[in-house]
């Protein structure tokens, strides 16, 4: 896939656990591990909205496109 989470870096530089954001955000941690762990095919607005307000970071931190 093209696009890369990189949601465990951000994450590791705010020192929080993916159950602590899972929670904060409220997904479960299993949909949190299919985003951090690049599983998943989509996500929404209103979820990127609220890691980025939890993580006090944008989007770009996040989400990056490597072209194959």
């Amino acid at each position: 896939m093209a696009i890369i989470v990189n949601l465990d870096v951000m994450m590791a530089k705010r020192k929080m656990s993916a159950g602590e954001l899972a929670e904060r955000i409220d997904i479960t941690p299993a949909n949190l591990s299919i985003l951090k762990n690049n599983k998943a095919k989509a996500i929404r607005f209103s979820t990127l909205e609220a890691i980025c307000r939890e993580l006090d970071c944008q989007p770009a931190d996040i989400l990056e496109y490597k072209g194959e």
